[in-house]
């Protein structure tokens, strides 16, 4: 694989050099928003001494097949996504929490308010719910949204929420700072296309079944339609292990951060599925030098509409974040704060 850049004088808008790689029967993937050029192809000294010989370009990258520009090749600094004045990667951490659903405005306002006192920086909340059982609470859909949008503009937080369909990307993208695409739909091809062309930061998280190549993989297709902004998220994988939701798989941090520029997060609620596990696995993510932190907090677990028996209580999560305070100091990490909305 190479990847070309394409800026130069004489060919601002990079179409000769489209035209003379096309007639070297090369297939050139221009990168939307980019001065970028893919090419899927296996590269060798005779190939590079022709593109050099006769194409005007900048640069010239060889970088692995799948994830061109995810790889340590193609970008060797960390990538930092800024998710509305939160920046996460490259020494920030971010702290996700909130429920797993949004059941109403005055519930989500109350656990808002206590994960930002906390050191929270970006607000969680599902509006669209994929589950299991077709019977299950399925979310508020765009009551939701709506719901998101208006506690984020009250509390100053960043928000983040799952987008499950194509068509509902635009809709997510205008209400939400952060759009997530969830474990199953990791390998959704066309959500991951739209996700790449709305421009908003994503968030990608691990399916269930999936290598981390694989999730790289993922992470390229809204890389290559034109979405730099990608944050990674370990969310656990299935295994015979059955005393705990998925089997969190730490090692994928320090894995992927050698193979990516990317940042990754991690969540040990859907890992785990155990309030008793969460605080430890949480410190071990940050003491993994993990990019961030993604925990479900509920007022009342037992009577949420999902998920709750893996949520913390907000004062779990406030005595977690005594610790996670305590930790990324010593790691030399960062936690943004969210803006100050008392003036």
């Amino acid at each position: 694989m190479i990847v070309i850049k394409k800026s130069c004088q004489s060919d601002p808008s990079g179409r000769r050099l489209e035209s003379t790689l096309r007639d070297l029967g090369l297939r050139p993937h221009v990168v939307p928003g980019h001065d970028l050029i893919v090419l899927e192809c296996t590269a060798n000294e005779r190939l590079l001494g022709t593109l050099r010989g006769c194409c005007d370009f900048e640069q010239v990258k060889i970088v692995p097949a799948n994830y061109a520009l995810c790889s340590r090749q193609y970008q060797a600094g960390d990538t930092v996504v800024n998710v509305r004045g939160v920046r996460v990667g490259g020494g920030y951490l971010a702290v996700i929490a909130g429920p797993c659903s949004i059941e109403s405005e005055a519930r989500l306002a109350e656990v808002g308010r206590r994960v930002r006192a906390a050191g929270a920086n970006i607000l969680r909340g599902g509006a669209f719910k994929p589950r299991s059982c077709p019977y299950s609470f399925q979310g508020l859909g765009t009551d939701g949204l709506k719901i998101l949008r208006s506690v984020g503009e009250e509390l100053g937080m960043p928000t983040v929420t799952e987008v499950m369909d194509p068509r509902q990307v635009e809709l997510v993208a205008r209400c939400a700072d952060l759009v997530q695409v969830g474990a199953r739909n990791m390998q959704n091809f066309d959500l991951l296309k739209e996700v790449g062309r709305a421009g908003k930061p994503a968030l990608l998280k691990r399916g269930m079944g999936a290598t981390v190549k694989d999730l790289l993989t993922s992470a390229e297709y809204v890389l290559a339609h034109g979405n730099p902004h990608v944050i990674l998220c370990e969310r656990g994988v299935r295994s015979f292990e059955d005393s705990t939701r998925n089997m969190l798989d730490l090692a994928a941090v320090p894995n992927v951060q050698g193979l990516s520029h990317l940042p990754i997060i991690v969540d040990p609620s859907h890992a785990t599925g155990r309030p008793d596990l969460i605080p430890a696995m949480a410190l071990a993510a940050v003491a993994a030098r993990a990019d961030g932190i993604h925990i479900e907090v509920h007022q009342d677990p037992a009577s949420a509409l999902s998920d709750g028996p893996q949520a913390l209580l907000p004062e779990q999560f406030e005595d977690l974040m005594q610790e996670v305070f305590l930790l990324a100091d010593v790691l030399d990490r960062f936690i943004d704060p969210c803006p100050d909305t008392s003036a």
